[in-house]
């Protein structure tokens, strides 16, 4: 089994790109998808309501959003919350999936977490950073906020040096498929 950590910086295409290369390939684990799914949770509402001092009536990610642009060491506590969680159903995927030829994760705070010795190879997902902010935007995201998780997050430059390949995604769809395929074919 080939596990194949794709990374990136905060709206670089990194769930896209996932996409494409678990397409027909294997099966992909993505660590913000997990995190939607523990929002859904009610223990883990009532955790986190509990923590932050959040009325439960309420909107519990707003929330969190709100009390990390009040206060950016929100952010820290957070994490410690949830990364223990998603790194168990992380381990859970892994030996579920130990027969598969690849398996593909993509976990945005690789190299932050220092996951890299999981990984046979890992794909960083690089775009600029005005070019990331509009696709934040786009998702309802707003600027403060994207600052405040861009600057936790290490320097793409940081970051390319514990990964394998490289993949500028600041073009279409077509040209990213494409770039995706060339670079995996050489694993297959």
């Amino acid at each position: 089994m080939k596990k194949i950590g794709i990374t990136g910086s905060l709206a670089s295409g990194k769930t896209t790109a996932s996409k494409i290369l678990a397409e027909r390939r294997g099966p992909l684990f993505s660590a913000d998808k997990e995190v939607k799914r523990l929002y859904n949770n009610s223990n883990f509402k009532k955790l986190i309501s509990k923590v932050f001092k959040i009325k439960r009536s309420s909107n519990v990610k707003k929330e969190i959003i709100r009390k990390i642009l009040e206060k950016k060491s929100n952010i820290r506590k957070l994490e410690k919350i949830i990364h223990p969680i998603i790194r168990k159903k992380m381990n859970y995927f892994i030996k579920e999936n130990k027969n598969k030829k690849f398996i593909f994760l993509e976990i945005p705070l690789l190299i932050e977490s220092r996951l890299m010795k999981k990984f046979n190879m890992i794909f960083f997902i690089k775009a600029k950073k005005k070019l990331r902010l509009k696709r934040f935007k786009l998702k309802g995201g707003n600027e403060k906020l994207f600052n405040i998780l861009d600057k936790k997050q290490l320097s793409y430059k940081k970051k390319i040096g514990y990964c394998d390949e490289v993949v500028v995604n600041e073009k279409n769809l077509k040209i990213l498929k494409k770039k995706l395929s060339d670079i995996l074919s050489k694993y297959e």
